[in-house]
C-alpha cells in the first residue's frame, strides 16, 4: 500500500469522495493541485468556498442559484402553465440545450430510493405541490432519468398530480438519433417500441 504524508492522504481522501473519482484520478488530481501555483491553488479553494457560501436554492423551482428567484422563474417569456421536473439542477441545463422548451422547470434534488432510503418526504415534492395550488400549470412534464428509481419517481408524481386536474406527461426514452438496433438491450428496445408515434 502506498505511503504519503498525511496531508497528500488527507487530499487523496477527500477528492475520491467526488462522484465519479476513483482512488487512481483522486492520485493524479492531488500530485495535480500540489504542482500548481500557489495562486492557482488559492483560486481553486476559494472558487470552492464561494460556491458552497454564494449559491441557494430558488424559492419557486429549487434550482441552484445565486439569486433568489432564479434567472429562469424571473424570465417573464416562460410559459407559465407548463412545468418540467427534473431530477437534478444540471438536467435544466441539458435540457435547455435543446432550445425546444419554453416552459418553467421544477428540481426535485434526487429521486425516490428505498435501497438508499431516500423517501418522497427527502426530496422537493412538497415544494412541486405548492406550486401547482396557484391553478396556473396545466401540463408537468416528468423528466426523471429512465432508472428504476426515475421511473418509481414518475409513477408516484403522477399518481400524486392527476387528482389535481392537471395534465401530466412523460419524455420519451428509448433509442438515440443515429443509433444502430443490435446495439441496443431489450428494455431501451422496449421503451422505443411504448413511445412509437404516428408518422
Amino acid at each position: 500500500m502506498e505511503q504519503y504524508a498525511v496531508p497528500i492522504a488527507n487530499l487523496i481522501e477527500q477528492l475520491s469522495k467526488l462522484p465519479g473519482i476513483g482512488r487512481k484520478t483522486a492520485q493524479r488530481l492531488a500530485f495535480y493541485i500540489l504542482e500548481m501555483e500557489n495562486l492557482e491553488a488559492e483560486k481553486l479553494s476559494e472558487s470552492i468556498m464561494d460556491a458552497k457560501e454564494k449559491i441557494k436554492m430558488c424559492s419557486i423551482c429549487c434550482n441552484l442559484t445565486d439569486i433568489d428567484p432564479c434567472r429562469l422563474c424571473r424570465d417573464d417569456s416562460r410559459d407559465r402553465s407548463t412545468i418540467c421536473v427534473v431530477e437534478g439542477a444540471k438536467d435544466i441545463i441539458a435540457m435547455e440545450r435543446s432550445r425546444e422548451y419554453k416552459g418553467e422547470y421544477h428540481v426535485l434534488h434526487g429521486v425516490i430510493s428505498p435501497m438508499d432510503n431516500i423517501g418522497p418526504s427527502d426530496i422537493r415534492i412538497r415544494e412541486l405541490l405548492t406550486r401547482l395550488s396557484s391553478g396556473e400549470v396545466k401540463e408537468v412534464i416528468l423528466a426523471t432519468n429512465p432508472t428504476v428509481e426515475g421511473e418509481a419517481t414518475a409513477l408516484y408524481l403522477a399518481k400524486l398530480i392527476k387528482p389535481l386536474d392537471i395534465k401530466v406527461t412523460r419524455i420519451a426514452h428509448g433509442i438515440p438519433v443515429g443509433g444502430d438496433l443490435e446495439y441496443f438491450d431489450e428494455v431501451t428496445l422496449a421503451k422505443a417500441m411504448d413511445n412509437r408515434r404516428e408518422l
